[in-house]
């Protein structure tokens, strides 16, 4: 899919996020991705029960003078992201206690619609070394549209493949990034104290773009968000201000090799999809009259009619309206309810034959 606009596409740019958004075009990206400084306020070095020092989050870049000061900058960077963003894109905003409620409530300022706040909860957390809170173990991301208007992208068929065919739920349960996946300093130490794992931004990204779309990450960090990106056949912009991350990232980001096209496309939605009649299945001999169809379990049996309804005992109708009568249920989805018994007896549902003049085109 082509912008159609002059953008840095498949870059790290080094500076400032707000001076580098700046130069981008209005309503020039389709997502946007942002873990901005979490201002921790930490006072003084954590320590675990040994006394050894907790690797903390204390660098400059997380410092700020007052809230006051941070509040400010949240709202300079939110305002240029949202010129950039097109007006059916999204905006992730991933933070903690200590800055997510300031960052909602400049979003909302802004006039971002919020669409869903979504809890990453680590699997391993860190611990709560002093014994005077309760163990930290979650994020929370924060999923807006543009504005209230927007028609924005929700891959939801795909999320729901991705959770074993059940709707996508706003926890999501995540290992925190380490193994061979962590970035390290030539001491070994972590390069960058906040990586996010690959698996949330996978989860994140396919939620919400398509292939040949642009994911812009103002804080690339790592370049977490871009090698997934990258990978997922997206185009991405990471913008990074500290050198040693943005060369760090750029090489992470060149070893990543794209999926095939056929591999990194998401599931359509049902609402995405051309509108098919049953008719159509019994006219092209699919499921030609005469066709006895039944439920999994073959509790009830209905004869498909040369004009597409079912017959089941002294029911009458479509596929929808026999399948609720049989069930005395108030409704029914008749393609993921009615099956066709194949040779060798195995059934076959409906919605998959459907599925095959879907493919065909």
């Amino acid at each position: 899919m082509g912008t159609g606009l002059d953008l840095p596409l498949d870059q790290v740019l080094v500076g400032d996020c707000i001076t580098l958004m700046q130069r981008l075009p209005p309503a020039s990206v389709h997502a946007i991705f942002a873990d901005p400084p979490y201002n921790l306020q930490l006072k003084g070095d954590l320590h675990r029960p040994d006394h050894s020092l907790v690797d903390a989050v204390d660098d400059a870049w997380d410092q700020f003078e007052s809230l006051a000061v941070y509040d400010a900058f949240t709202r300079a960077w939110l305002a240029e992201a949202r010129r950039v963003l097109r007006k059916d894109g999204t905006i992730w905003v991933i933070g903690s206690y200590h800055n997510v409620f300031r960052l909602g409530t400049a979003m909302q300022d802004l006039g971002f619609w919020v669409l869903n706040d979504v809890i990453w909860r680590k699997a391993n957390p860190m611990p709560n070394f002093r014994g005077r809170r309760f163990t930290n173990a979650h994020e929370t991301l924060i999923w807006a549209a543009r504005g209230a208007e927007s028609k924005y992208k929700f891959n939801y068929a795909a999320m729901k493949a991705l959770n074993e065919d059940q709707q996508m739920r706003s926890d999501w349960h995540i290992p925190l990034c380490t193994g061979n996946e962590r970035l390290r300093d030539e001491a070994g130490k972590k390069l960058h104290p906040t990586q996010k794992p690959e698996a949330l931004l996978h989860r994140v990204i396919l939620s919400c773009t398509s292939p040949g779309e642009v994911v812009l990450d103002p804080f690339l960090g790592s370049g977490t968000s871009a090698a997934v990106a990258k990978r997922l056949g997206r185009r991405f912009i990471g913008l990074e201000r500290d050198e040693t991350y943005a060369f760090a990232a750029a090489e992470r980001i060149a070893a990543v090799q794209p999926l095939a096209e056929s591999v990194a496309l998401s599931l359509p939605s049902k609402k995405e999809q051309p509108r098919i009649a049953f008719g159509v299945l019994v006219e092209r001999g699919l499921v030609p009259p005469g066709s006895v169809l039944c439920d999994s379990k073959r509790r009830w049996r209905a004869t498909v009619g040369a004009d597409a309804t079912l017959r089941c005992g002294s029911t009458t109708g479509s596929i929808h309206k026999v399948g609720s009568r049989v069930q005395e249920a108030p409704s029914c989805n008749g393609w993921a309810f009615w099956h066709l018994e194949m040779p060798g007896g195995k059934l076959r549902l409906l919605d998959d034959f459907r599925q095959d003049i879907v493919a065909e085109g």
